[in-house]
Order: structure tokens, then sequence, then C-alpha cells
């Protein structure tokens, strides 16, 4: 397999964008119709993921060290789907037809071997890991909504019941499947360190558009039933670390360092921990209420709220018991920025795209090491 010869041919394909995603799903649903029923009704956030994916596996296709974690934990996921080993040639035919399809007069004998070696590599370890991941642990977990709190009309926290303990470390997230939008799965992050009764919450946002949030946000109760898959994501604690924390949450990006936070406040020696907790809007600060509270018990941790696009204060600072600090006004990014220096810190960071982009920039010119810096976005978490 001539990895390079892999990567330029599937530059090439990737020019022509949605066609490609849209060519290879009516492939493989004419080939194969039981197979629609596995994915949902609306198909355009399907055909972005399946393009994402596939632009990630080749470009780390000549680094394995990096892409076979990311395939096992593809496969393993994918248990949720139903999808089974016989399904696989299925996917990988009609893959081999759009590659061809639009590759032209471009397509050798060559390429197609290359293209059949890259996906037997693939398939071969999605395989041998869900089969694996099978012999101790359900394909997803039931729920059921055991308290929700709507603390804005576009945000809501929502405590879920799993029928059986869900392991994960804080920090990570699972996709969730409401009964009313089938086959739409959504991650969403845990905000809270595993308890003894199992409970999780998700703090969930409205996005527009979107076909699981709006039913979360705005019409899930007490009692409903939801699916979730198995845990991933990397945006974990470094537990060896003896340094300090720096946390940065842009709105409902605080769920995950929520969690993490509470896993620190376990420590017997709790580090210092700087919590930046950013929105748009005072309203947008949705749960600083319980941050000011965790700021009056916990004498190593300093909550700093922020807000970029609000003049003037609004005495959060009677709130926070935190110090010196009320609350901040500016992009998030550069409220850390000026409350520095951070070249001592470990750095959580979790929001959207643009929010986190702009603070590793800002932390990486302020001297902390790329590789000190862990992070989510909200995009990461549409995967």
């Amino acid at each position: 397999m001539d990895s390079q010869r892999l990567k330029a041919s599937f530059a090439q394909v990737a020019e022509k964008g949605d066609a490609v995603a849209l060519f290879f799903y009516s492939d493989l649903f004419v080939r194969n119709p039981h197979l629609r029923d596995m994915f949902p009704i609306g198909m355009s956030g399907q055909r972005d993921k399946l393009l994402r994916a596939l632009g990630h596996i080749v470009s780390q296709v000549d680094d394995l060290s990096n892409l076979v974690p990311f395939l096992q934990q593809l496969g393993r996921d994918h248990r949720r789907f139903g999808i089974v080993a016989e399904h696989y040639p299925h996917v990988g035919a009609s893959l081999l037809a759009t590659l061809r399809h639009f590759s032209g007069t471009a397509w050798t004998d060559d390429i197609e071997s290359d293209w059949n070696a890259a996906y037997g590599l693939v398939a071969k370890v999605m395989l041998e890991a869900a089969d694996e991941n099978a012999l101790s642990s359900p394909a997803w977990w039931n729920g059921q909504v055991v308290a929700v709190e709507r603390r804005r009309f576009d945000i809501s926290v929502l405590r879920i019941q799993p029928d059986r303990p869900l392991p994960y470390t804080p920090g990570q997230s699972v996709a969730l499947e409401v009964p009313s939008r089938l086959r739409h799965w959504r991650y969403y992050s845990m905000a809270n360190a595993p308890r003894p009764d199992h409970t999780v919450d998700f703090h969930v946002r409205l996005v527009d558009g979107g076909p699981v949030s709006p039913v979360l946000v705005r019409g899930t109760q007490a009692g409903d039933r939801v699916r979730m898959g198995a845990p991933i994501g990397t945006l974990t604690l470094d537990e060896s670390s003896p340094r300090d924390v720096l946390l940065v949450a842009g709105s409902t990006g605080l769920a995950p360092l929520k969690a993490i936070l509470e896993q620190i406040s376990r420590r017997a020696v709790p580090p210092r921990v700087h919590l930046f907790f950013g929105a748009r809007s005072r309203d947008g600060l949705y749960d600083l209420e319980d941050l000011a509270k965790l700021a009056d018990g916990f004498p190593w941790l300093t909550v700093v709220p922020a807000v970029s696009d609000e003049p003037g204060g609004h005495g959060f600072s009677s709130l926070l018991h935190s110090g010196d600090d009320g609350v901040e006004h500016g992009n998030l990014s550069d409220v850390v920025a000026r409350r520095g220096p951070w070249d001592g810190h470990d750095a959580y960071v979790c929001g959207p795209s643009v929010m986190v982009g702009h603070t590793v920039e800002q932390l990486t010119r302020l001297g902390v090491p790329r590789d000190r810096i862990r992070l989510e976005t909200f995009t990461d978490a549409q995967r």
C-alpha cells in the first residue's frame, strides 16, 4: 500500500465535496436496501461525518500508532448502530465504487489495490475492537430521565439514571438517542464524576435545526427514556501531573470540565484550580450559581465568569467568594490571557471551536506547552 498515492487519490476525490458521500450512500442503499433502516431519515449530517472520518483515516494512514486507536474506538462505537461483520464488505464495495467514479481516468489498478488494502485494514481493526468490546460491554445503555432543570429557554440540565453502571472517566462524552429521533445520535459530555447511584448529568443547549437538542431541551420530561452509547473522549485529567489546573469553558462546554473539577475535589490535597466560564451574555452563564457554591466550599478553587457581548459589571463577585474578581468582559481567550501566567499549569479547554482555537493560541503564546493543553470542541462532539 502506497500511503502517499492513497492520500493523493483521496484529495482528488474529496474536491467533489458532498457529492462523494451522496453517491456512496445511494450506492450502498441501492445494493443493500435492508441497511437503510440503520440510518436516520435525514442524511446530511451523516454525509458530513463520513467525509470527516474518511479524511481523518487517510491523513493518518502512515501513522498507525495514532490511526489504530481511532479505528478501535470507531469499531466499538459503531456497535450501537447494530453494525456487524457481514455489513463491512457491503460498505467496502460501495466505497470502492464511489472512489472509482470520482477518480475518473486517474483510477488505476494500483490505486484500487491501495484502497482495497487500506479498507481491509480499517475493517479488520474495527471488527476486532468491536468483538472484544462485546465481551464486556453492551452495545448501548438504556436510561431514564429522573430530573430536568430548564436554566434558559435554550439550555437544560438533565439527570439520567442508566439501567446499569456507565463506566466513564470525567471529561468523556456519550452519544444520546431519543425515541422521537431514532438513529439520530448526538454526543454530550457527562457533567459529573461517577456517583454511587450511577446517575449522570448532561448540559444541553438547543442547536438551531438540530434533530436531538430541541427535543432534549424543550420536550423532555422526567420519566422519558433515552439510549446512550459507549463513553469516548480524551479530554480527561492527567492524574500523574503535580501542576495546578486551568479549566476554560465556553457555554455548555462547561459540562466535562465540571466533571473534572468534581474529580479533583475528591483528592486529599487538590491542586490550585482556576475555572474560567464564558458566554456572550449574563444569561448564558447558566450554571454560575452552582459554581459560586463550589468556590465557597473549595479554597483551592477560583471561578472567573466572563461575558463578551455586554458592557459593565453585573455584581457576580458577591456570589463567588473567590478573591477580588467579579465578572470579566471580553472574549474568553483574552480574559484568560490577561489573568495569567499559565505556563505552570495543565490546561483543559472545551466550548465552541472558535473559542477553543483562540484559547489554545493564547496559551501557547504565553508559554504553555501544547502537550499540556487538552481540548474538545462542539464540532468534535458531533462526530
